[in-house]
């Protein structure tokens, strides 16, 4: 076995979601980015702009690294969940330049400090908000993956597209009639055994 590099394998881990959540939006109208298509507003630029907020604070602000950006969706007193949906007065590509943005200043922070480093939380209450920089990245991986989990839901209810990356829809057919035969054997078992219960 080969040794292996743990800050390489948090980056690596880290980038594979970067990558495929911004993958998402690639090809789709202004709208289509910032729809929301589920009962509590779940949008792809929503997600991007939630999740470059998450690395500037937990890779940045916790480590006494601030990054100089301005995000007055998190300040105090900002409104509730404003952090998950984009106003019509910003961009998509603000929103995708303040992620990459976020992706230099987070993984400046893991360059620079030992794994062990212990930062404070701004955001958690006192006498408990102490964690590892080890902890921070791996808490930012698992946010990140579980929001392109949603971008990839999102992206197929808007025109259908699925899959990890362009070079990977990890996907077993591309066939339309495969699919839709799979879905009739899905339903036919959920409701036998609903029947059963």
């Amino acid at each position: 076995m080969t040794a292996s590099d743990p800050k390489t394998d948090l980056h690596f881990y880290l980038q594979s979601a970067r990558d495929a959540l911004l993958w998402k939006l690639d090809g789709l109208s202004e709208y289509d980015v910032r729809r929301p298509l589920t009962p509590t507003g779940t949008n792809l630029l929503g997600l991007v702009k939630h999740v470059a907020s998450v690395e500037l604070g937990y890779l940045g602000d916790t480590f006494g690294r601030p990054s100089g950006e301005p995000l007055p969706w998190v300040e105090e007193g900002a409104e509730p969940n404003a952090d998950m949906w984009v106003t019509a007065d910003e961009s998509r590509e603000f929103i995708v330049e303040l992620y990459r943005r976020a992706w230099a200043h987070a993984d400046a922070t893991i360059d620079a400090l030992p794994l062990d480093t212990v930062g404070k939380v701004p955001w958690w209450p006192s006498g408990r908000d102490e964690v590892t920089l080890h902890h921070a990245v791996v808490r930012v991986i698992a946010d990140t993956h579980r929001h392109a989990g949603h971008a990839d839901i999102v992206r197929e209810l808007v025109d259908g597209s699925v899959g990890m990356n362009k070079d990977n829809d990890s996907m077993p057919s591309d066939d339309p009639a495969w699919w839709e035969d799979h879905r009739g054997r899905l339903e036919r078992a959920a409701r036998e055994a609903d029947r059963d219960a």
